[in-house]
């Protein structure tokens, strides 16, 4: 099991990007969070399989808005096991 923090750049504020990053969460079944940043940025924690991570990272590039993705820095973790679900945070 892995645990990654990721801060995407782009277009991803004021356009559904923490409700999309979500659906994918749930649709490839990793565990973690998604946010907005007063940086304009999104911060997103996937925990899970390896696999289910990297998928998460091609729905996240492939889908609708894929397109207004400028940049995704991605730090590895130590993974937790914290999560349950995946879930979107104010």
């Amino acid at each position: 099991m892995k645990r990654h923090r990721l801060y995407i750049e782009g277009i991803v504020q004021g356009v559904g990007f923490r409700w999309y990053a979500r659906r994918i969460g749930n649709l490839v079944k990793v565990c973690g969070w998604v946010k907005n940043l007063s940086d304009g940025r999104v911060e997103i924690v996937i925990e899970g399989e390896e696999d289910r991570l990297e998928r998460f990272l091609q729905e996240l590039k492939n889908g609708y808005l894929g397109n207004n993705i400028r940049k995704i820095e991605k730090f590895e973790e130590e993974y937790t096991g914290e999560f349950k679900s995946f879930e979107i945070r104010f």
